[in-house]
């Protein structure tokens, strides 16, 4: 993405920030002119790089280890972005994990982690943040809207997915959680939307494309016949979080090579 002031001036929080999507999705931020608290919860090395390449455009960055499953980390967590920047303006709640088993074998851990992480984690983290732009309101001259939550689903809030009940009812979740948060805050002039990505080159599903055989097995399932990098995520979303997009408002946008468009019925089923 060309560098553009699309963000100058405000301030933008991304969980999970020091690996793939949200990895991207923070420098990505940072290229179009925020500073940038990098969220991340194991590999401090990794999340201090990011700071290090976000900085290198000339905005703030810093990394803060919390865990989004757990509230008081969570709220120790923005009030610390409060002291240091001063408010916040963009909320990127990508923070996920998987743990996958069929559901015959599933432990009920194995559930609780999922949901705790991906839907319980997004909720405390839209929460804080609707907070903050409803006391400060609208500043025109940074931002049209009072702010800005973006919820990370999957492609799988809408499609099931065999031996990852969790994880497809954790992205389910944050579907009906991003629309009723949208109904309930838009008429503070906060908006809040999802980006559902489809098959990316990230480590969780490495095993997925890192092998000709299994890329081309997955491209079955992309119409568009490649499979995505973070830096198409990151790019949806550093442009859905600006001015540009300021009337929409509730929606998931799918970024997955036409993903959801059922390929399997492209021939006539």
């Amino acid at each position: 993405m060309a560098s553009l002031p699309l963000l100058k001036g405000q301030k933008a929080l991304v969980t999970g920030a020091n690996s793939g999507i949200g990895r991207a999705t923070a420098i990505a931020l940072g290229r179009v002119g925020a500073d940038v608290v990098v969220n991340y919860v194991t590999g401090r090395e990794a999340a201090d790089e990011v700071v290090r390449e976000i900085e290198g455009f000339g905005v703030r960055a810093y990394a803060h280890e919390a865990d989004v499953s757990q509230e008081d980390q969570v709220c120790a967590m923005f009030a610390r972005m409060a002291e240091e920047f001063g408010t916040i303006d963009v909320l990127v709640a990508n923070a996920g994990l998987q743990r996958d088993a069929p559901s015959t074998d599933m432990t009920l851990d194995q559930w609780k982690k999922v949901l705790d992480v991906n839907l319980a984690g997004q909720f405390l983290c839209a929460r804080e943040a609707a907070r903050e732009f409803r006391r400060r309101g609208v500043v025109p001259e940074v931002s049209a809207s009072a702010g800005k939550i973006i919820c990370m689903s999957s492609v799988h809030q809408v499609i099931p997915w065999s031996g990852h009940v969790n994880y497809a009812a954790s992205k389910g979740g944050v579907l009906m959680m991003m629309a009723t948060l949208a109904q309930e805050l838009a008429p503070h002039r906060i908006r809040v939307n999802a980006v559902a990505p489809g098959a990316i080159r990230t480590p969780i599903n490495r095993s997925a494309w890192e092998t000709p055989e299994a890329e081309e097995e997955l491209l079955r399932l992309i119409p568009y016949r490649r499979v995505g990098d973070p830096e198409d995520i990151a790019n949806a979303v550093a442009v859905l979080a600006s001015d540009l997009m300021d009337y929409v408002v509730g929606s998931t946008l799918y970024v997955d090579g036409g993903m959801t468009l059922f390929p399997g019925f492209a021939t006539g089923g």
